[in-house]
């Protein structure tokens, strides 16, 4: 057995399993959720417990862990240049509140396909995408008996987006599958090469937000040709677009 340890617990988010436990609890008590059916993929995001935590629990309160038998995370690449997509050499994903098993079936047919690479263990512990979404999913699975698949994304072109929507796509029609898509959205600032401002909104947070928004409904629709031309038309840095596209 190889575990990918957290390494980001103890900065992003509390080492302390009990405490984190604790948290991810009461976040989840708390977020309002109203839904007319089974979910079958979320988007959260994957900035430290401090900034986004209770904003995940509204997606992850969603989820109904007594459909689900196996969870398809896919996070960007924040450290490691790729342009296809990587799977982890580990066979488990460890967290403060416990392990999870990864998939190492679907995995093998994922590595068949030959569009997989796979990451080496300092790439993987070094990348948050993926762990920030692990407490929650250890929690809300807790008691249940599932697998994980975890999928790096790269920096994809469109072709390459479609390839991967389509090698992913017989997943998708398994209702005991869900996918969760790791995402934080615009990042602004001169540091990010982004400073849109729309002055009609307001502040700039609003304009922002208005920004984000106006993503959010369009992959409400699941339209990922009016999504494509939104990126262009505006440059938004949605840390996560490519996974988003490739679903």
């Amino acid at each position: 057995m190889s575990i990918r340890e957290p390494s980001h617990a103890g900065s992003w988010y509390t080492e302390n399993g009990n405490k984190l436990s604790q948290e991810l609890e009461d976040w989840l008590r708390n977020a309002q959720v109203s839904q007319t059916g089974p979910v079958r993929a979320i988007i959260a995001p994957h900035a430290g417990y401090r900034y986004s935590g209770r904003c995940a629990a509204y997606a992850y309160k969603a989820i109904d862990p007594s459909t689900v038998k196996r969870i398809f995370l896919l996070g960007p690449s924040h450290h490691y240049y790729l342009r296809n997509c990587a799977l982890s050499k580990c066979t488990h994903y460890r967290t403060p509140i416990g392990d999870i098993p990864i998939d190492t079936g679907v995995y093998q047919e994922l590595h068949n396909t030959g569009k997989f690479c796979e990451m080496n263990i300092d790439v993987d512990e070094a990348e948050h995408s993926l762990e920030m979404h692990l407490p929650y999913i250890a929690k809300i699975m807790a008691g249940y008996q599932y697998t994980l698949v975890p999928i790096m994304v790269g920096g994809l072109s469109p072709d390459s987006e479609a390839l991967y929507g389509r090698l992913l796509s017989k997943y998708m029609d398994d209702p005991g599958n869900i996918f969760i898509i790791s995402s934080d959205f615009c990042h602004w600032g001169k540091r990010f090469n982004f400073t849109f401002y729309d002055k009609r909104q307001g502040p700039i947070h609003k304009s922002i937000e208005a920004l984000d928004h106006a993503g959010m409904e369009i992959i409400e629709r699941s339209d990922p040709a009016a999504f494509s031309q939104y990126l262009v038309d505006f440059e938004n840095t949605i840390c996560g677009r490519h996974p988003k596209e490739s679903y």
